[in-house]
């Protein structure tokens, strides 16, 4: 059994060098698929938010790295890994994960080609994992500025999303149902950048209820939408940015409000070029969308 585990072990840290090579953050994991090193905290008093500034390994998918050597350090340090995690949401590739869970009461296969088909949008050709379980991982890009958050069945029932702060179990990863496998015919492809009518799926949070507990409104002025981003807290800033961009173009109203948008996000804390960058990207993908 020992040979066994060492043999594995050897394997997921050859397979986490490998995805860091080609730019992926990984994380080992252990059998369970959660993260392999307990955190240096855990004996603390008082709950510690840290995400490795302390600078010890133990703080799940924040230990995410692409450097061969730290990659290396990490594995040694949980000898008993026999898999790893690829981080989402992180340079360079933004990775979103669609996670298709099979059930016997439910087709997630078929509720994304229902959903396909109601927005307008073609999963591309891109890498797709096979879970040990018989479901199936789906590798999307997204762009720069665009926070992507985790979501479990909010699209549609077994449709689970991994986005910024999450991570997707790599292929060749050993976990107690078995191991995680590349498509055939997948292995050699790059993930493929998410279609834009799907990611405006994916971003938007739900809007801010008025004191009456009703949805904001103004989205016709826009007033609504800027209050929307001024109100966005650390953390939210680029995903409500995002998401009251795209209403904005969608509206028709965007190129008028992108100044008054930005002025938001800077108020909110967002740095001014970056708070642009995401308002160019919610133009780029609303163009998509109508197909211009």
């Amino acid at each position: 059994m020992a040979t066994i585990d060492r043999r594995s072990a050897t394997l997921a840290l050859a397979h986490a060098l490998s995805a860091a090579e080609h730019g992926l953050p990984v994380i080992p994991l252990s059998r369970t698929k959660l993260p392999a090193l307990r955190s240096p905290h855990r004996d603390a008093p008082d709950p510690l938010l840290c995400r490795g500034e302390c600078g010890r390994p133990g703080h799940g998918v924040h230990d995410a790295t692409t450097d061969p050597a730290t990659v290396r350090a990490l594995f040694a340090a949980a000898p008993w890994a026999t898999g790893y995690g690829i981080a989402c949401g992180r340079p360079p590739h933004h990775l979103i994960g669609v996670d298709l869970d099979t059930k016997a009461d439910t087709d997630s296969t078929a509720a994304l080609r229902h959903l396909a088909l109601r927005h307008l949008f073609t999963i591309p050709e891109t890498v797709v994992v096979l879970t040990p379980s018989g479901g199936r991982h789906l590798w999307l890009t997204g762009p720069p500025g665009v926070a992507v958050p985790n979501s479990a069945s909010r699209l549609a029932p077994g449709i689970d999303i991994r986005g910024a702060g999450g991570y997707l179990v790599g292929p060749g990863s050993l976990t107690a149902h078995g191991i995680y496998r590349t498509a055939p015919g997948t292995g050699h492809l790059a993930p493929a950048p998410c279609p834009g009518a799907l990611l405006r799926l994916l971003a938007p949070p739900a809007p801010l209820p008025d004191r009456a507990g009703h949805p904001a409104q103004g989205h016709a002025s826009g007033h609504g939408l800027v209050q929307f981003v001024r109100a966005a807290h650390e953390g939210q800033r680029n995903t409500r940015l995002f998401w009251a961009a795209c209403r904005a173009y969608e509206n028709g109203i965007g190129d008028s409000l992108a100044d008054a948008l930005t002025t938001a996000a800077v108020a909110a804390g967002l740095p001014e070029r970056e708070a642009r960058a995401t308002i160019a990207s919610a133009a780029r993908l609303s163009n998509l969308g109508s197909g211009n």
